[in-house]
């Protein structure tokens, strides 16, 4: 009986070290194109400016995708794809969290098509996507970082693994217990967790992830609101208290109201909402400002007020934007490096949103 339990301890810990090492990511390197493509970066960085000159909020969105891709399976371009291996169009692209949402994608596909004629074969569309969302925080407002590189893409994409990687904006997804829950399976700790929601203070999201708000202020709880819908899974638990201003809600609810066509198609979504409507475009800590006062646009964003360390976190982040900045930098570098893939374990895409014939 004990040397059973030892085999099952040694096996416990040789997956402990095993997903450690995967997650250290030690094959990464700054500068990983220098010798092989010395301009990679540099062509990416202009492709971006350059988009960015036409649609300023294409940075948002170039951000979220670096995110959307990380979460799921880890940092290998898998939210890019239009196909699988065996044609199937039902990808993470497909997603109700993704569908119709993702903002940048074209602006992927001229880096990369860029990069194929002076580098062919050679930058990884997970690379691109981790270049493109630094240089997105740059064009926001912060100071140029390095990120470490030589990522290989991926094969497969499963809408399935979204719902249950991806922080959904409503509850009980939304809830602080379960935001926790899922950033400490990839490693992030709940301070990191207000830390890389600070990216809300630019982009929007639609009416359709935060017009049940006026039921919470109205006595029905947020949980039985997304129950009923049958958007998300139901999760029992108390129901915490979650600070909102009444007049913010309603002023929102007042924005999209005749939302959605009941076709399921991108109208239904609603209009888009700033997150800040005063600097959409600035990565700035006015995010954790509107927190205090209740105005975060998603029940997400509220909830970091529910526990004793986001909601510290939220404090400190609200009266010192330079820690805000480099702690958000120092996130946005770890969550490049969840689960990538790196030599043979990978390819590297000839067009990004398909796997190589």
């Amino acid at each position: 009986m004990a040397s059973k339990a030892f085999v099952v301890f040694l096996g416990g810990l040789l997956f402990v070290l095993l997903r450690r090492t995967a997650d250290a990511s030690p094959k990464l390197q700054v500068g990983y194109y220098n010798s092989t493509c010395p301009k990679a970066e540099e062509t990416v960085r202009r492709v971006v400016v350059d988009w960015h000159r036409k649609d300023p909020k294409v940075g948002a969105g170039l951000l979220r995708l670096h995110f959307h891709d990380c979460f799921v399976r880890g940092c290998e371009a898998s939210v890019l794809l239009d196909e699988t291996a065996s044609g199937d169009t039902w990808v993470e692209k497909s997603e109700f969290t993704n569908s119709g949402t993702l903002n940048g994608l074209e602006t992927i596909d001229a880096a990369k098509s860029a990069l194929e004629s002076d580098c062919p074969d050679t930058v990884s569309c997970a690379d691109i996507l981790a270049f493109a969302a630094r240089d997105a925080i740059v064009l926001a407002g912060f100071e140029d970082y390095a990120v470490p590189s030589g990522r290989r893409d991926g094969s497969s994409s499963w809408p399935g693994d979204v719902g249950t990687s991806i922080p959904q904006p409503m509850k009980p997804n939304g809830d602080i217990q379960i935001l926790t829950e899922m950033f400490h399976k990839k490693g992030f700790s709940l301070r990191e967790i207000a830390v890389l929601s600070g990216a809300h203070s630019i982009g929007g999201a639609h009416c359709i992830n935060f017009d049940t708000r006026e039921d919470v202020l109205n006595g029905k709880s947020s949980v039985d609101v997304q129950r009923d819908d049958t958007l998300l899974d139901y999760t029992d638990g108390p129901e915490p208290h979650i600070p909102t201003d009444a007049n913010y809600t309603r002023a929102l609810k007042k924005m999209c109201q005749g939302r959605g066509s009941g076709k399921g198609d991108e109208e239904d979504l609603g209009p888009k909402v700033d997150f800040d409507p005063v600097s959409p475009l600035k990565l700035d800590n006015s995010y954790y400002v509107r927190l205090q006062k209740g105005q975060g646009l998603l029940m997400s964003d509220n909830t970091l007020m529910e526990d004793e360390v986001t909601r510290a976190a939220v404090n400190e982040m609200a009266k010192d934007q330079r820690l805000w900045e480099r702690e958000f930098i120092e996130a946005m570098i770890k969550l490049g490096k969840m689960e990538v893939l790196v030599g043979a374990d990978g390819e590297i895409r000839k067009n990004c949103r398909f796997i190589n014939k």
